[in-house]
Formats: C-alpha cells, sequence, structure tokens
C-alpha cells in the first residue's frame, strides 16, 4: 500500500468528492448541474464537492471559502471557471506561483508551484453562503488535509473572514496551537502558530475586486510576502 504524501491526499481528494453529508448543499450542486447558466449549456458539470488543487508537498496553502456554483461546481477544480479564480491565478502567475495566468478547465494544463488551493467548505452553496452547520460538518476534511500537508507546510493565506473563522478551528484540530482569543481577520494581519505562519487577505471575490477593496497589487503583496517566508522561489 502506498503511504506516500501524495497517495495520501489523492485518496483525500477522492473521498471529498464523495461527500453527501449535507443535504441542503448537495440538492443546491446537482440542481445547478442540471439546469446550467446558458453560456455554459454545451458543458458537463461537475457537481460534485470540489477537492483541493495542488501538490501533497506543498509548503504554502491557500484557503478561499466555497467554490462558485458556475465555476469549481461546474470545472470540478478550486478557483476555476470563474472571475474569481482569473484574479487568483493571475496574481499566483505573476509572483511565479503558477505556469499559466488562466484558469479555464481542469485539463487546461495548469500547475501550481509548491502552492495547494483549498477551502472550508467544498460544495457550492446557495447564494455563496453556506450555514454555520455546513461549514462544522466540512471542517473534517480541512482538517485531514491539513494533517496531510503538516511535514511541509510553511504558510497558509485565509481570503476572507469566513475562511478565516472557519479554518482557526481547524488549525487547532490538526494539532497547531492557536493564541487565545483568537485572532481577528485583517488584510494583511500574520499570526504564528508553531511554525506555520497564517496571513489573511481579502477574498477574491468580485464584489472585492471589482470596487477596488482588493487590487491586484494588493493580492501580490501577500502572496508574494507569502511566499517568501514558505522559502518558495517566485519572482519579485
Amino acid at each position: 500500500m502506498d503511504s506516500t504524501p501524495s497517495a495520501g491526499i489523492a485518496d483525500l481528494d477522492q473521498r471529498i468528492a464523495g461527500c453527501r453529508a449535507c443535504p441542503r448543499l448537495v440538492e443546491w450542486r446537482e440542481e445547478v448541474a442540471r439546469t446550467k447558466r446558458a453560456a455554459f449549456t454545451g458543458w458537463t458539470y461537475w457537481g460534485r464537492p470540489v477537492p483541493g488543487f495542488g501538490p501533497a508537498d506543498a509548503r504554502m496553502l491557500i484557503v478561499g471559502l466555497a467554490p462558485a456554483a458556475h465555476g469549481g461546481n461546474r470545472t470540478g477544480r478550486m478557483f476555476t471557471g470563474d472571475r474569481s479564480g482569473d484574479v487568483l491565478y493571475q496574481a499566483l502567475y505573476d509572483v511565479g506561483l503558477a505556469n499559466q495566468p488562466g484558469s479555464v478547465s481542469a485539463d487546461d494544463g495548469l500547475e501550481l508551484h509548491g502552492v495547494r488551493v483549498t477551502a472550508p467548505v467544498h460544495c457550492a452553496p446557495p447564494a455563496n453562503k453556506p450555514t454555520p452547520e455546513e461549514r462544522d460538518t466540512c471542517r473534517s476534511w480541512l482538517v485531514q488535509e491539513l494533517r496531510l500537508l503538516r511535514p511541509t507546510l510553511r504558510v497558509v493565506v485565509v481570503l476572507g473572514a469566513f475562511g478565516w473563522q472557519a479554518a482557526l478551528p481547524a488549525f487547532t484540530e490538526a494539532g497547531w496551537s492557536v493564541p487565545r482569543p483568537r485572532p481577528a481577520f485583517a488584510h494583511g494581519t500574520r499570526v504564528s502558530l508553531d511554525g506555520l505562519d497564517l496571513f489573511g487577505c481579502f477574498h477574491v471575490s468580485q464584489r472585492n475586486t471589482f470596487t477596488g477593496r482588493l487590487t491586484p497589487e494588493m493580492l501580490r503583496e501577500v502572496l508574494g510576502t507569502a511566499a517568501g517566508v514558505a522559502g518558495l522561489p517566485g519572482r519579485n
């Protein structure tokens, strides 16, 4: 039996993709996959939980919120096929952590360098808003992912307050000591957890990027700083 980190992550990803624990999310993601959006009528939607994406020996992890109904829920890959993903992967490319600036489908050749992307909720939720119960039910997947990544993981970048609130208990369950009271989310904040550096960054949502609350420069700054702390080569 293969006990390498790669095998462990691959098994986890497969089990995540088969999860049906939250009835509301199962119903929604499958309904979206059936009805589709007019622009994607020719697509066969993934319509399942979306596992993380990136190498099993990542030194840096990016934690989002949940897949988009017509993004990850359509393509089967985190932040792929929607405008939030366009912003994120462009920034990762700009700082040298991706081999190409775009992400349109799971077979488009995108590779991440030392970075993995995941979310605290793996199913697309109605109105992009998981319930607290759904968030807590899905936490065990993130805990398992963190444990598998722990030998190499040095930095985590959390996108948005929801992800921050969901991730902190997962770090505790995965074996890291989180300060009490729990540190508050803020863009650019940095917290040390037993050899793991945690960075906060505004989410790459259209609301944030269209209004300028999060600019490409701001995103590149956080990702570039985090990559340097993680010891990833990248570009300035």
